[in-house]
C-alpha cells in the first residue's frame, strides 16, 4: 500500500496534523485541507485513493462532501465523528461512504481502518471471480460490479454489491454478521452487527425486498441473512451458531 494517496478532511488541525503524520509514516502520501469546497477541490485534482473525512466541517458538512465526491468518481470514504447517534452514521453509509470511527479516536485504529479499506479495495479490483451469479431475476455481475433486477439496473455502494455478492452466489448458507464483517470488511468491531443491519436493509429497500416476506434476502434470527435457495419463503433459522443452511 506505499504510495496510496489519501485526502485528509478535518477542521481541527492539531487533529488533522497528527493524522497526517501517523499516515506519512506508514508510507502513505497524505494532503490535508480544512473546509468542504476545498475537499472537493482537492478531491478533483488528487483523485486520492482514500479520503478521510470530518463529519462536522465548515463551509459544507462532511455528509454533503461526500455526496459530492461520489457523483464523479467513487472513492473509499473513511468517515469520522464526533456524533454518537446511529442515525448519522446510517445517513453516511446511505450515501456511500465505507467505514466511520467516532472521536476520540486512536490514530492505530484509524491505521488499521484505512490499511483494511484499501486491502478491500485491491481485493475487489483483483478478484478472481468474473462469473455472473443469477438468482430469480436479479443477475449479480463481478466483472462489471452491477446489479440488475430484470432489465432494470440497481445502484449499489461497493460495500452493498459486495454484502450481495456474498450472500447471492452461496444460496441457501446462512452468514452471520460477524462472518460479513470478516469477508466484507476485513474486520470486526462491536458495532458490526448494527453496520451490517444498516447495509442489508438498504439493500433489500433498492431491490424492493419486503422485510415479511423477502424475495431474495431472508433474515435468520439470531445468528445473520441468507438468500434464498427458492420459490419460497423459509421460516426463521436457528437461534444461534456462526452458519449453517437456510431452511
Amino acid at each position: 500500500m506505499t504510495g496510496k494517496s489519501i485526502l485528509v478532511v478535518e477542521d481541527e488541525e492539531a487533529i488533522a496534523e497528527a493524522v497526517r503524520a501517523r499516515l506519512v509514516s506508514e508510507g502513505f502520501r497524505v494532503r490535508v485541507v480544512h473546509d468542504g469546497p476545498q475537499a472537493l477541490r482537492a478531491a478533483d485534482e488528487d483523485r486520492p485513493d482514500l479520503v478521510v473525512l470530518d463529519l462536522m466541517l465548515p463551509g459544507m458538512d462532511g455528509l454533503e462532501v461526500c455526496r459530492e465526491i461520489q457523483k464523479t468518481d467513487w472513492v473509499p470514504v473513511l468517515m469520522l465523528t464526533a456524533r454518537t447517534e446511529e442515525t448519522d452514521k446510517v445517513a453516511g453509509f446511505a450515501i456511500g461512504a465505507d467505514d466511520y470511527l467516532t472521536k476520540p479516536f486512536s490514530l492505530r485504529e484509524l491505521t488499521a481502518r484505512v490499511k483494511a479499506i484499501l486491502r478491500r479495495m485491491e481485493r475487489m479490483r483483483h478478484s478472481g471471480s468474473s462469473e455472473q451469479v443469477i438468482r430469480f431475476d436479479l443477475t449479480v455481475d463481478p466483472a462489471r460490479r452491477r446489479v440488475a433486477r430484470g432489465q432494470e439496473e440497481v445502484g449499489l455502494t461497493p460495500l452493498e454489491f459486495e454484502i450481495l455478492f456474498t450472500l447471492a452466489r452461496s444460496p441457501g448458507v446462512v452468514f452471520s454478521r460477524d462472518q460479513l464483517m470478516d469477508r466484507v470488511w476485513g474486520y470486526r468491531d462491536y458495532a458490526g452487527g448494527r453496520v451490517v443491519d444498516s447495509h442489508v436493509a438498504r439493500i433489500r429497500r433498492k431491490l424492493g425486498d419486503e422485510a415479511g416476506e423477502p424475495r431474495y434476502i431472508r433474515t435468520v434470527h439470531g445468528v445473520g441473512y441468507a438468500f434464498r435457495e427458492d420459490g419460497r419463503v423459509s421460516g426463521p433459522g436457528p437461534a444461534s451458531g456462526e452458519s449453517g443452511r437456510a431452511t
